[in-house]
């Protein structure tokens, strides 16, 4: 029961607490309504008066001052002290009428404000009030203004006029130098290139100016008048503004522009040291384990990419408004759109690593990949390209590089000559002397084939109706390799036909009443020649 009660007690509790929190936070903001006469604000109320409510103060103060006439303009606005039971407050008056009553309970405590600071401040805002609405009633300023807004209209006109004409010069000067360095060349010129950029900026700042004029006028036209001279001013108030704001942003990031500075050059210096360090192993001056010539660009590339992603890494945080929320949508907008279209590049990327660190092949090659044979051009990050015996493209992907085979004909050939082969089936009737002699003088006779090392021929196979002889060769120029092969079988042909030997693969249907075997006495027939002591 002890516990029960507890329990009980502890609830109400906190329902009590609950319910005080609730009605604390949920309390709610007493209304306002702020008065407005010629575009001013001149008092925010916030009491009510009599039963009326401040927006019901509002439009009776409104209404009291429209009809003040222009015989009571000419007295000041004065304050007359006003007791309504226990609330003390202050009556406006000018000329004997009453325009509207402040109250302590229009005074906003929370920001430390008293009912004598807010009654002065309202006093100087409704005499400047006072004064607009004068001079709103005095023809001759009116017409001042009318006048100077006209002047300032005309001065307008020509300098947009005079804007337009500079603007459209220069922009004539620099289409004509841009045409002349685009039609007269080839090649990249800088002065195109300027005459372009130039025309864009000269539009863009033409029409900055044309802005910044529109502005100065309406700032200075609605100054001219007491009813919108509060707008002038805000326009005015605005543009100080501005250029407060931005001289202090620049004052505040000069000291990271000089850090962003340093650490610019400090990368800059390293990349330059580091590009004569490569610069001098590419060519041979300087001899590096664990470089060679084929890898020096790649590993130049990637150590460059490397030093400046360091250098901006250290440099971002310096970078005026890196910390905005600007910067942090642009940073995940990019992120999201490398993690999506990643995968593929850096697949493509590492293989293209892979394809340059192995040393597989390199720049005008003579290489044979997937049944594709031709010229290395251009080895990418992507893809490689090469050029075959039709003149004929191929880009390959660098993927699809790593998953083949690659035939380099061009690396040994500096030290002994690419090596080329060709084959040829003849019966078991001819004897193999002779076909290794025919073939041997075949490869003699034909131009681009190398003397030192001396063709030699194998037999590959012992089929059932031929044997299988392989001629080897060594060639000079690999990128000559399919002519070279095309000479050499005209001269196999010519050599078998001038000695009556026919390349011909015997295939029987059933066996001859004869043995197919080539007799002694032919064994070394010509061109082949018998060793001595045989």
């Amino acid at each position: 029961m002890n516990k029960l009660i507890l329990y009980a007690l502890a609830a109400v509790v906190m329902l009590r607490f609950m319910a005080a929190t609730a009605g604390a936070v949920e309390a709610p903001r007493p209304a306002e309504a702020v008065l407005k006469l010629m575009n001013r604000e001149i008092v925010t109320l916030r009491a009510d008066l009599a039963g009326a409510t401040p927006e019901a103060r509002v439009e009776r103060a409104k209404k009291r001052i429209a009809r003040i006439e222009d015989a009571d303009l000419v007295h000041p606005i004065r304050a007359e002290t006003l007791i309504l039971g226990q609330t003390k407050g202050y009556q406006f008056m000018i000329g004997g009428q009453p325009m509207f009553a402040l109250l302590e309970g229009d005074v906003d405590t929370a920001n430390g404000e008293t009912l004598e600071t807010l009654v002065k401040q309202t006093l100087a805002r409704l005499e400047e009030v006072r004064q607009a609405r004068r001079e709103q009633r005095y023809w001759p300023s009116i017409l001042e203004g009318v006048g100077l807004s006209l002047a300032a209209t005309v001065l307008l006109a020509a300098l947009l006029w005079l804007l337009w004409r500079v603007t459209r010069f220069t922009t004539t000067r620099l289409d004509q130098v841009r045409a002349r360095y685009e039609d007269t060349t080839k090649h990249i010129e800088w002065q195109e290139y300027a005459a372009r950029l130039g025309m864009r900026i000269l539009w863009l700042v033409r029409w900055v100016v044309a802005l910044v004029l529109l502005y100065a006028w309406a700032t200075f036209v609605l100054g001219r008048f007491p009813i919108t001279r509060p707008l002038g001013s805000r326009l005015g108030d605005f543009v100080l503004r501005l250029l407060e704001w931005l001289g202090n942003g620049i004052v505040a990031a000069v000291p990271g522009l000089v850090t962003i500075g340093v650490v610019f050059f400090i990368t800059r210096a390293i990349v330059e040291v580091l590009g004569l360090f490569f610069s001098k192993v590419q060519t041979g001056h300087l001899e590096v384990p664990f470089l060679h010539a084929e890898t020096v660009s790649a590993t130049r590339q990637i150590v460059t990419v490397i030093v400046w992603g360091l250098g901006l890494a250290v440099a971002y945080p310096y970078i005026p408004g890196s910390s905005s929320d600007a910067f942090k949508g642009l940073s995940v907008m990019f992120g999201l759109m490398i993690s999506l279209g990643s995968t593929g590049l850096m697949t493509q990327m590492m293989s293209g690593l892979v394809v340059i660190y192995s040393r597989a092949l390199r720049k005008g090659d003579f290489v044979s990949v997937g049944g594709n044979d031709g010229i290395v051009m251009e080895i990418g990050a992507l893809a490689t390209k090469l050029i075959n015996i039709r003149n004929e493209e191929i880009t390959i992907p660098n993927s699809v590089l790593i998953g083949n085979s690659i035939r380099n004909y061009s690396r040994l050939s500096e030290k002994g000559g690419a090596v080329i082969s060709t084959k040829v089936t003849i019966g078991y009737d001819t004897p193999w002397r002779q076909v290794h002699a025919l073939l041997t003088i075949a490869a003699d006779r034909t131009t681009g084939i190398e003397q030192e090392p001396t063709p030699f021929v194998l037999q590959r196979a012992l089929g059932d109706f031929y044997v299988e002889y392989e001629l080897f060769a060594h060639i000079g120029d690999p990128m000559r390799r399919f002519f070279i092969l095309t000479d050499l079988h005209a001269n196999i042909q010519d050599q078998f036909n001038e000695y009556g030997v026919q390349i011909m693969s015997p295939n029987f249907r059933s066996q001859p009443d004869h043995q197919v075997l080539s007799p002694r006495e032919n064994w070394y027939a010509a061109p082949a020649t018998r060793p001595e002591g045989n």
